[in-house]
């Protein structure tokens, strides 16, 4: 399925991404911008974000690593400076 018309990205080519990051950084976030630099482009009109993000939320490669879970609750009890 085609999610970005502007820059003719699949559905296929995002999780491809994903996956690909995913294999060369384990801990790694991985947002939608990384994404679309890591499949060599930018958002040209921004019509599709909201696809694009549904798209990625699919992937189950897509997981904050668990390193970084918690972390916005740590800060807020002062674990963190």
């Amino acid at each position: 399925m085609i999610v970005c018309h502007c820059r003719g990205l699949s559905d296929d080519d995002i999780h491809q991404a994903i996956d690909w990051m995913r294999a060369a950084d384990p801990t790694g976030l991985i947002t939608a911008g990384r994404v679309y630099r890591a499949l060599g482009t930018r958002p040209d009109c921004g019509g599709c974000i909201s696809l694009f993000v549904a798209t990625m939320r699919t992937n189950d490669k897509l997981d904050v690593p668990a390193e970084l879970t918690g972390l916005r609750r740590s800060r807020s009890e002062g674990a963190l400076p």
